[in-house]
């Protein structure tokens, strides 16, 4: 009997410390490209209010915290994302870890889920690009290149420019190269403006890579002749300065003497008055 009393107090404590636990469960890829967003979803019954970490780090030698996010129990319990970006990380293991505030680790149950392990693989390799990657805006935008044994299976791609999605996602063809097996791409999509264009590549088996292409401003190319232009004409309202020119003076005659005409008038007046007082004798 003493021993049948034993085991129902026993059984009632594991039922009330189940029932005072509390579960909480994350989950998400465990294999991605580099490149990709992992996604994770997190579900638990804690009290709405109660807050933790999510945590990425990356698996080595020793754990490196790469990112964390807080998470916070709302009252509806409804499922919550978190996405941590892996663009420029390398490939490699990685996992996804809860990191409590306080003393909430004891609470839990004991299916809990709390550490995801991720392994992201690196296929950026796969890319060659052969077009420049800074262009000019009005020869932009070029994308040529090959994806490693891609033969004709054609390759997806998608354009981002400065102000949001230009072009696609959509399939282009590629073509084999008979030497290696490579798929040989090119496509020409206006770009307008200047600024960055981020261009994602993806085949069948999923994400490749992304490449990042600089449009800057138009400039002459080296080397080339410099056509200089006249300057423009400043209008105004003062009227011109005229410049005349000075002929170049000629001989002239000298005027006439006017003596030969005073003497001339003397001596007729003497003749006249002469002749005037003869007359009067």
């Amino acid at each position: 009997m003493k021993k049948l009393a034993v085991v129902f107090i026993l059984v009632c404590l594991l039922i009330i410390g189940t029932a005072s636990a509390y579960g909480l469960y994350i989950n998400c890829s465990d294999k991605i490209q580099v490149g990709q967003p992992l996604k994770v979803s997190i579900d638990s019954d804690f009290p709405a209010g109660t807050s933790f970490d999510l945590v990425l780090y990356e698996s080595r030698y020793t754990a490196t915290e790469i990112k964390r996010e807080t998470v916070t129990i709302q009252e509806d319990k409804q499922t919550q994302y978190k996405l941590f970006d892996t663009t420029g990380l390398r490939g490699g293991d990685y996992k996804v870890e809860i990191q409590f505030h306080g003393a909430d680790e004891p609470r839990l149950r004991s299916d809990s889920m709390t550490v995801k392990l991720v392994k992201l693989a690196d296929r950026s390799g796969e890319i060659t690009i052969t077009s420049p990657v800074t262009q000019n805006v009005d020869e932009a935008l070029r994308i040529e290149g090959s994806i490693r044994k891609a033969g004709n299976n054609g390759v997806e791609i998608e354009v981002r420019g400065p102000y949001g999605p230009i072009f696609g996602p959509q399939w282009i063809e590629t073509r084999n190269d008979l030497r290696s097996g490579d798929g040989q791409f090119i496509k020409t999509i206006p770009a307008g403006t200047r600024g960055d264009y981020i261009v994602n590549f993806l085949d069948v088996n999923g994400f490749i890579g992304t490449v990042t292409f600089h449009v800057t401003s138009t400039s002459p190319p080296t080397g080339a002749a410099t056509v200089s232009t006249s300057p423009t004409t400043k209008v105004t309202t003062r009227p011109p300065v005229t410049t005349i020119v000075t002929p170049t003076p000629t001989p002239t005659q000298s005027p006439l003497s006017p003596m030969p005409g005073l003497i001339a008038l003397v001596l007729v007046s003497g003749i006249a008055i002469t002749y005037q007082r003869n007359k009067n004798r």
